[in-house]
């Protein structure tokens, strides 16, 4: 029996890359944000009007999901049967893989992925075509208020938010018409978007939501 794409000897071979590049990013990360007051870190991370700055600043930066969060993505796909998926936020491509390798072993299905620059969608391109994974997945470059406002399935089983934090209630208020009833949604780091939180935490909006991992909410659009 093969091995599922998760644990194919290309696949993990591409992520250990992946995540070495992250490591050896994270300290060049660390060290430019030290000249940053507590106060203007929270407003660029929370901005929805400089966010196109900040990540032009983080070209070279892989940003990746981490590993334990790539595993829990591959997971929900699997046991949710998701076939239609929506992620905001491409960089590298990281989590992307570990969707698109989960949507392969259930036998097929759709990715549409968000990336602001250019360059990362490129190489995020480039490291599905090394696994053989692009055929399930769409890059849409550019500020994804546009790129997702249009064209987007009927029905969308998971959504992954993973992109600028405070566009997190207007990336998710394009989608949130065509979740499904039990559609999941997993945001990272959303505690930077609390507007966002207190809807999906909200039962009277039609969901329930909890922190998992460390970062992440993972909500579910109630039947």
């Amino acid at each position: 029996m093969p091995a599922p794409t998760l644990y194919s000897a290309p696949f993990t071979a591409l992520l250990n890359t992946l995540y070495e590049q992250a490591d050896r990013s994270a300290q060049s990360l660390r060290e430019r944000s030290e000249g940053l007051s507590r106060q203007e870190f929270a407003r660029l991370m929370t901005s929805r009007t400089d966010y196109k700055e900040v990540y032009q600043s983080l070209e070279n930066d892989p940003l990746p999901v981490s590993a334990d969060a790539g595993r829990l993505l591959y997971m929900l796909v699997v046991t949710s049967w998701a076939r239609e998926i929506v992620e905001f936020g491409t960089s590298f491509g990281v989590s992307t893989l570990h969707l698109a390798a989960a949507v392969r072993d259930i036998g097929g299905g759709r990715i549409i992925s968000a990336e602001y620059l250019p360059s990362k969608a490129a190489l995020a391109r480039g490291n599905l075509e090394q696994v053989g994974l692009s055929d399930l997945v769409e890059i849409r470059e550019g500020d994804a208020l546009q790129t997702l406002a249009t064209g987007l399935p009927d029905e969308v089983d998971l959504l992954l938010l993973d992109g600028a934090k405070g566009l997190y209630l207007d990336i998710f208020g394009l989608v949130e018409s065509r979740l499904r009833p039990g559609a999941l949604i997993i945001a990272d780091n959303a505690e930077w978007c609390p507007e966002y939180l207190a809807h999906v935490r909200s039962q009277a909006n039609g969901y329930t939501s909890l922190p998992c991992l460390p970062g992440l909410e993972l909500t579910m659009k109630l039947p």
